[in-house]
């Protein structure tokens, strides 16, 4: 392969300065007007999302995409919550970011079912491992192809904007715009967040459907982004009420990722099924049963993780 092709399949990183961003990252401190914060929390996931991106094209190590997932994610929640402090064009960059989302997210999936799988595998007898290797080599097949449409998606000229769009609003802007006097509750305001996460569970029925945990978790991830925006304009004391209530998101999120993770899973080896031989049958099974174990495992605690979350939020206040 020529240097020439090679130069077309993996362009240049994009640095934060060919932004137009500082060469340090901006910080707000305390003190600082709402819209400061909420600036500084793109600048700081937007070089985090560039720093990440070479290692997701490249595809060495699953972590690069996951990060840059989650600093994609936390930006579209900011602008969720506080986009109106940076103007109008926030919900654009939004929209393009949920655009992203779906594109590192289809890999990521892959990424996390097939390692999960390999360490299943992995605890099966030596004589059903190379059935359980056969079938885990479906699904990396699967993740090739998706990984191709992921750099396809990171070399358009839709994600090059995409950069460009979230720089302009991460710049210090000489007019911040500030909330109305009435809702000046610092960076971000935690109550619609929670408020979504707590009608959501109060509407569940005794035993959810899988969606229904899945929307939860989403929820709750939102709130968890919310609160670690709001954490960066509040005073020393509410700021450590609020890192109690992330660290219970954070539980939250990862009892609920569980779940969804083993329901994922679940499906994903039972559309295999009806191509498998018999021993590629067999193992398919054990991982099935494997699977919905661990998601009555993460059903039977997830309500527990939720009142933590209550409690954390009502002394935040």
């Amino acid at each position: 392969m020529t240097s020439e092709a090679t130069s077309r399949r993996t362009p240049e990183p994009t640095t934060p300065v060919a932004l137009g961003l500082a060469a340090e990252p901006v910080k707000a401190g305390p003190g600082a007007p709402a819209a400061a914060h909420v600036r500084a929390k793109l600048d700081h996931e937007l070089r985090e999302l560039l720093a990440r991106e070479p290692g997701t094209r490249a595809g060495a190590d699953p972590e690069d995409l996951h990060q840059m997932r989650v600093a994609q994610r936390r930006m579209r929640s900011v602008l969720k919550t506080s986009g109106g402090l940076v103007g109008p064009a926030a919900e654009p960059v939004r929209a393009d970011l949920g655009w992203l989302g779906q594109a590192l997210g289809e890999v990521r999936d892959y990424d996390v079912l097939i390692g999960h799988l390999r360490e299943v595998v992995a605890e099966f007898d030596v004589r059903d491992q190379p059935a359980g290797r056969r079938l885990v080599s479906r699904f990396v097949a699967e993740r090739s192809t998706a990984r191709r449409r992921l750099n396809r998606a990171l070399s358009s000229p839709r994600y090059a904007m995409l950069l460009q769009s979230i720089a302009q609003l991460a710049r210090p802007a000489d007019h911040e715009v500030e909330a109305p006097p009435a809702d000046r509750r610092g960076p971000a305001d935690l109550r619609k967040p929670y408020r979504k996460l707590a009608r959501a569970v109060a509407a569940l029925p005794p035993n959810p459907p899988d969606d229904a945990l899945h929307a939860l978790r989403i929820h709750g991830k939102k709130l968890r982004y919310t609160a670690e925006l709001a954490r960066s304009g509040a005073s020393k004391k509410r700021a450590a009420k609020l890192q109690e209530l992330i660290k219970a998101t954070r539980k939250f999120q990862t009892v609920l990722g569980d779940h969804q993770d083993a329901v994922f899973a679940a499906e994903k080896v039972r559309h295999v099924l009806p191509e498998a031989d018999a021993e590629m049958g067999f193992v398919a099974g054990r991982i099935v049963e494997h699977e919905l174990a661990k998601r009555a495992r993460a059903r039977a605690i997830w309500l527990d993780v939720w009142h933590r979350i209550e409690k954390a939020e009502h002394a935040v206040g």
